[in-house]
């Protein structure tokens, strides 16, 4: 009994001796052999942990501020200008493949000036045939050119001749200065066929061309101004208030007024077309034409004077071209 109320008195004590629990909770497990064999106490996490980042800016950058809401708003509208292009773009190349094949089945009135449409007709034409004179003087340049080259080396050929044979020395001497004049002449006849190919190439692929692609764009116009014409033409009378009227009707205007414009473009290129064109043709045939006769009637003073009357520098035959670093 007695060491039953010692035991008692043992625990009590033991237990007044023990700690609270938040004076458990605030002390240091120092690791000796007493504490050892409870496990240590778990200890809550700190209620205001910093988590910032450093290398982030300061500014907390919300997905409604004002800047994302610009961005979002500039892409937006880009995105749907370029719907609305791919739209328009859509719209009039239906239309304007529509109006192309009505015309082709005759179920369509095409807008025709005959006046203009004449005139670009013979402009196409007459670029045709000087593509094809173009053609013929570059052909005939060259093969002039090998006939220079075969000169200028039986010239050589008659010298070398000349030296190596005593009793026909006179004789391979007067066929080498002959052909030693022919090659010189033909030299110059050569910078006058070349002066030539090179005018009539930029009147045919440069002058020409830019008034062609007037006239196309013209052609362009001219399809568009009809297929929204006749859409107007088709459209219900029984409603001539209505939006989808009045739009047809701008589209109507605007069209026509492009199409009125390019016409009157076309007839201004093409009228000073044809007084650049007469002007060059001009000086360039009657070069041909002096140049050819001076040649063949072997006068080579009459060569040599068109030459200089038409600004064409005269290249010698027996001049060397420097090196690249003279160049």
């Amino acid at each position: 009994m007695a060491h039953s109320v010692r035991v008692e008195r043992s625990i009590h004590e033991m237990l007044k001796d023990a700690p609270s629990m938040n004076e458990s909770d605030n002390a240091v497990h120092t690791g000796t052999e007493d504490s050892s064999s409870c496990p240590p106490p778990f200890k809550s996490p700190p209620t205001s942990l910093s988590l910032r980042n450093h290398s982030a800016p300061t500014t907390p950058m919300s997905p409604r501020s004002p800047l994302n809401g610009s961005v979002d708003t500039s892409i937006l509208r880009t995105g749907a200008s370029k719907i609305d292009s791919i739209k328009n773009w859509s719209i009039s190349t239906y239309k304007c493949t529509r109006q192309i094949m009505l015309e082709k089945l005759g179920k369509s009135q095409r807008t025709v000036d005959s006046e203009l449409e004449a005139h670009i007709e013979q402009l196409r034409d007459t670029q045709r045939k000087y593509l094809s004179v173009l053609r013929l003087a570059r052909a005939f340049s060259s093969h002039f050119h090998h006939v220079v080259v075969t000169q200028h080396a039986l010239a050589d050929a008659f010298a070398d001749l000349a030296q190596k044979n005593p009793e026909l020395q006179k004789e391979f001497t007067c066929n080498s200065e002959t052909q030693r004049s022919l090659t010189k002449n033909g030299e110059l006849l050569l910078n006058a066929l070349n002066f030539f190919i090179s005018s009539v190439n930029t009147l045919c692929n440069k002058t020409i061309d830019d008034t062609l692609l007037t006239i196309r764009q013209y052609e362009t116009a001219r399809v568009e101004f009809d297929a929204y014409r006749m859409d107007l033409e088709n459209s219900k009378p029984e409603i001539p208030q209505s939006s989808t009227t009045e739009d047809l009707q701008k589209n109507y205007t605007q069209h026509k007024e492009l199409y009125e414009k390019l016409r009157d473009d076309v007839a201004i290129k093409m009228q000073f077309l044809d007084e650049n064109r007469i002007k060059v043709m001009h000086k360039q045939l009657v070069l041909l034409h002096n140049a050819i006769s001076a040649y063949f009637s072997g006068n080579a003073t009459a060569l040599e004077t068109t030459l200089k009357q038409f600004n064409i520098k005269l290249k010698s035959p027996n001049s060397v071209t420097g090196s690249w670093l003279e160049q």
